[in-house]
């Protein structure tokens, strides 16, 4: 897929054009050591587009605590760089389709999974947000980020933490505590059979999602959100997706 070469970070643009005027890009002053080498964090870049990929460098690079170790396309080529790199973060940028971002981070955690993944240049969808974190993202920043955010961002997931705007942050408590209340139901696995991964597909079964969609959310394959349908629609004696909904909601499953 091509993106735009230009920048979705708008102060990103200030080292695409070599302004080494912006106070937030300039380095440490006053003398700051160079800490020392096993204390440096080690970054490796993916972005679809080159430009983007050498800017993003050269704003970490301004930093005597990252380091980056590599940089590339969002390939198999570069999945394999990654691991040889012995990174601690992968800062990937946003291709613009969140299906092609989780490709590439199931990909990422396959090959290196010590590796910790910030994704950059995302929107603020909150059901894109919520695939990205099931996939095992570590910070989630938006398109608009500043740079200084950026840094910040990766940072903290360097540190081991998790990063993502306020309001993101407050969608992931919502979605967590109606899920606590909800989920999983023994009384539901009791009455009904169903596991706990099938009573977690419930209510998106309540929402009209589609298998395909159904399969993102939860890092599956379309067969087998398949096959655990077909299992429940035979645990529950009900004919569609329907009708699982309903005998659910019936024996006590808030969805």
């Amino acid at each position: 897929m091509r993106q735009n070469i230009t920048s979705p970070i708008p102060e990103l643009e200030v080292l695409v054009s070599e302004n080494r005027g912006s106070e937030s890009l300039r380095p440490p002053t006053g003398g700051e050591a160079k800490r020392p080498s096993e204390n440096v964090w080690r970054v490796y870049v993916v972005a679809y587009n080159r430009l983007l990929r050498e800017t993003l460098g050269k704003l970490l690079t301004k930093r005597n605590d990252l380091q980056v170790v590599g940089q590339g396309a969002a390939t198999v080529e570069s999945m394999h760089e990654l691991t040889q790199s012995r990174a601690d973060v992968l800062l990937l940028n946003s291709g613009g389709d969140v299906t092609n971002d989780l490709s590439v981070v199931r990909m990422a955690r396959m090959q290196a999974p010590r590796v910790r993944i910030m994704l950059l240049g995302m929107n603020d969808d909150a059901h894109e947000f919520l695939q990205c974190i099931r996939a095992g993202i570590a910070g989630y920043v938006l398109r608009d980020a500043s740079s200084q955010r950026v840094l910040e961002a990766v940072h903290v997931v360097c540190r081991g933490g998790a990063f993502c705007d306020g309001h993101l942050c407050q969608l992931l408590f919502n979605y967590f505590e109606k899920s606590a209340t909800s989920l999983p139901s023994s009384m539901v696995r009791d009455s009904l059979g169903l596991t706990q991964r099938e009573q977690e597909l419930v209510p998106l079964l309540a929402r009209g999602a589609s298998n395909k969609e159904i399969a993102d959310c939860f890092c599956l394959s379309e067969q087998t959100v398949k096959n655990h349908l077909y299992r429940m629609k035979q645990k529950v004696g009900a004919a569609n997706r329907l009708g699982i909904v309903h005998l659910c909601r019936s024996h006590g499953l808030n969805v």
